[in-house]
């Protein structure tokens, strides 16, 4: 039997969030507390713990790293066994090891922490205004991270050899920048460039002023940050502004905002130009420092060209010491738009920027820190009272999620065409890669390749299959075609309704309705208008919308004019709306001939903007949509009237006929934005009927949604609200977003539960 005095030893290992995070020199600091001997150290992916002393202070010990972790740290406890003593007369933190057991957990990269930002503001310290201070608290991590584990040797800040003050505090095991890996100052750290036509400046501080001078002067700027470059700009200069989208060009689509963020009132300014809850604000303080969707104050000072015709936009607050400076010293919002050609990944090689977007912006502010891989900003949206993903990216991703089951062996998940991630999948656990982007581009391609063979080498797992989308035509379903690997392909509606399958944590059959744009049918033709019933690898496709067929195909997407002209012939109806472009296409349509069939919701949202003039021509998909949105307004709340869409069986599948909105939407006896309330309420109320009709067939209660259609918080929160209070259990995911950035993880999901 033991003594007080008797000692034990123990074997700890932790994987989860432990590297990047500060997790070892608080593993010292507590082992110290508990007058512990041993030592802690980094092995690939994991942190390993060698601690003896005594029983109840080990006990303690353990306890107090769940209980008083660093804010950033998520531990898994992996092992936990008795092993035999060592000759230890202190605790101590060993060099990170490269071989061991491996579990490994990328870091995300981090906001500019409160005990940065003071010393950032504070003239005495030696980092003072310095753009490019951090600690294990904050800073870049995935973006520079060349290898793990993570170690400054394996970063982009292997060249940056450290001061001797900096590596007195790199060394010490109570600093906390003990083993911060991007720890610098301005003596040995990165520093600015200011480049504008033939003016070079290298100095930090005048290269920032000259900068803040720039914008100033209503020029744009390209600004080099965490992930990519933005292009920046007054958003209260209508002329800037305006310039910035004509030259880009991107002519319509939404330009996200960063705001100044005073230290003591970080929404000072912001509160004048949009509303904000308290929810909205604890959201754009979190660690990821997204991008929010938010209100909009009537006449504010904001750009009318930031958003044009929509009610809300893309706010942030300064996630970088460097944006902090810039939005502070200038006092004023800032567009912060990916300094990108429409379409691509975010740019972040110094000189691919000067060269390709010479023509967007007047000057550049670079920095010499490499970026490693290229992350864009994620976007989020308030539906039915929580935060939803429009887009992953810094900060959240790499996002990595624990599978319900045990994969046989690795697989790659290349998801589809549009707004596509990709997902590395083995054993129990899945990574889906930050946001890549539209399939049709070369340097997408590239940066999706490189994405494939990085997240493998990253997380040192070599891939023995493929998933791919069924639709024969996408980059991705091509190129995973062509690799010498076995493939497999999901329907992409199934993987949609697999991907919301997963947040709703249970094992029962649910009821799933994947609306969007286009997504290949198992019948070869356009699916869009989905509801299925079951489990992932066991879908019944129980429901959808009738028919039309799209004059022109894909062309429709970016010309809401032809899913308007379809559904009136189809319809029989006269069209004043519709452009007659080509007299030719009604025949041509008649013929069947390049008009293929589609049940598409997002292409009847397209007809509807065009039917009732708001949008005939879109320059980005989905603005019909969303100018057609915003016309509800918050009169939405107190709306009640709906246009009854009858619905019947057919072929054993349960049949929407679309028609009668149609006439409606033609009727300009009412406002447009009643046509538009009738149109959103309509197909919301056409899911709670459908729901009822299923629930009283097949007993089925849970109902969730999934596809680039349930963005629209007007139709989402009304079918919720129906559902809901008719005692629906109702799942809108809340960590993957709806729309095809999720179908690479549902692709996953769906062929593994096929297995």
């Amino acid at each position: 039997m033991k003594t007080e005095t008797e000692t034990s030893a123990r074997k700890i290992i932790f994987s989860g969030q432990v590297q990047g995070v500060g997790f070892r020199p608080f593993i010292y600091r507590l082992a110290i507390k508990h007058e512990l001997s041993g030592w802690v150290k980094n092995c690939v992916g994991v942190v390993e713990i060698h601690a003896q002393g005594q029983p109840q202070n080990l006990k303690n010990f353990l306890n107090d790293i769940f209980d008083k972790k660093p804010p950033l740290a998520k531990p898994e406890l992996a092992s936990d066994k008795l092993v035999e003593q060592g000759d230890f007369k202190s605790f101590n933190i060993l060099q990170s090891q490269q071989q061991g057991e491996v579990h490994i957990s990328v870091p995300s990269d981090l906001f500019l922490c409160d005990d940065c930002l003071a010393e950032l503001n504070q003239p005495s310290d030696r980092r003072y205004r310095y753009p490019f201070i951090n600690c294990t608290q904050c800073g870049p991590r995935y973006t520079l991270i060349r290898s793990l584990p993570y170690d400054r040797a394996n970063t982009t800040m292997t060249d940056f050899d450290l001061c001797p003050a900096c590596l007195a505090e790199y060394k010490n095991p109570l600093d906390r920048r003990f083993h911060a890996e991007p720890v610098a100052c301005p003596a040995c750290g990165p520093s600015l460039t200011f480049s504008m036509a033939e003016m070079q400046i290298e100095n930090t501080e005048a290269a920032l002023n000259k900068a803040i001078d720039v914008i100033r002067d209503g020029k744009v700027l390209a600004v080099k940050g965490v992930g990519g470059y933005h292009l920046m700009c007054d958003a209260t200069n209508t002329e800037a502004v305006s310039r910035l989208r004509k030259n880009k060009p991107r002519p319509d689509k939404p330009l996200a905002i960063m705001f100044p963020a005073p230290v003591t009132t970080p929404f000072q300014v912001a509160q004048q130009f949009v509303s904000l809850t308290k929810k909205d604000k604890d959201f754009l303080l979190l660690p990821a420092r997204s991008i929010l969707l938010v209100d909009k104050k009537k006449n504010s000072a904001l750009s009318e060209q930031i958003a044009p015709g929509l009610n809300e936009v893309g706010v942030m607050l300064p996630y970088s010491p460097l944006h902090y400076l810039l939005l502070n010293d200038l006092g004023r919002p800032l567009v912060a738009s990916s300094a990108n050609i429409s379409g691509e990944p975010v740019l972040t090689d110094n000189f691919d920027v000067e060269k390709r977007l010479a023509h967007v912006s007047d000057a550049c502010l670079h920095h010499n820190r490499p970026i490693q891989r290229p992350v864009d900003d994620p976007v989020y949206r308030s539906i039915a009272g929580k935060k939803r993903p429009i887009r992953t990216g810094r900060g959240c991703a790499p996002m990595e999620l624990l599978l319900p089951f045990e994969l046989p062996h690795p697989v790659l998940a290349v998801g589809a065409h549009m707004k596509n991630t990709i997902t590395l999948a083995w054993k129990n656990r899945a990574i889906i890669s930050p946001h890549i982007g539209e399939m049709d581009t070369v340097r997408s391609l590239k940066v999706f390749e490189n994405t494939v063979n990085d997240l493998q080498k990253l997380y040192d797992v070599k891939v023995e299959g493929i998933i791919c989308d069924a639709h024969p035509g996408y980059s991705t379903t091509r190129w995973a075609k062509k690799q010498k690997l076995p493939v497999q392909q999901v329907l992409h509606h199934h993987a949609h309704a697999s991907a919301a399958y997963y947040e709703c944590r249970t094992e029962k059959p649910v009821i799933v309705f994947t609306w969007d744009g286009v997504g290949y049918g198992e019948d070869g033709t356009l699916w869009g208008g989905e509801m299925f019933l079951g489990k992932p690898g066991q879908w019944q496709r129980v429901a959808s919308m009738r028919e039309f067929y799209l004059p022109g195909g894909d062309k429709a997407g970016r010309q809401p004019w032809r899913s308007a002209a379809a559904l009136c012939w189809q319809a029989g109806l006269a069209c004043e709306n519709i452009p007659q472009k080509d007299r030719l296409l009604k025949q041509a349509w008649q013929k069947k001939i390049n008009a293929p069939q589609s049940r598409s919701v997002g292409r009847l949202f397209d007809a509807a903007a065009a039917l009732t003039g708001v949008c005939s021509e879109a320059s980005f998909e989905g603005q019909g949509p969303m100018l057609f949105e915003a016309l509800c307004g918050k009169a939405n709340e107190g709306f009640n009237d709906r246009v009854a869409l009858e619905s019947e069986v057919i072929n054993n599948l349960l049949i929407t006929d679309w028609q009668p909105l149609i006439a409606v939407m033609l009727d300009s006896s009412l406002t447009i934005k009643t046509r538009a309330l009738l149109f959103h309420h309509s197909l919301a109320h056409n899911i709670w009927q459908q729901a009822i009709i299923m629930r009283e067939k097949y007993g089925v209660n849970t109902v969730s949604f999934s596809g680039g259609v349930f963005q629209n918080r007007v139709l989402t929160e009304k079918a919720m609200a129906l559902l809901s209070d008719d005692g629906f259990d109702v799942c809108l995911p809340e960590l993957i977003p709806v729309n095809d950035a999720g179908i690479s993880f549902g692709q996953v999901m769906e062929y593994s539960f096929k297995r």
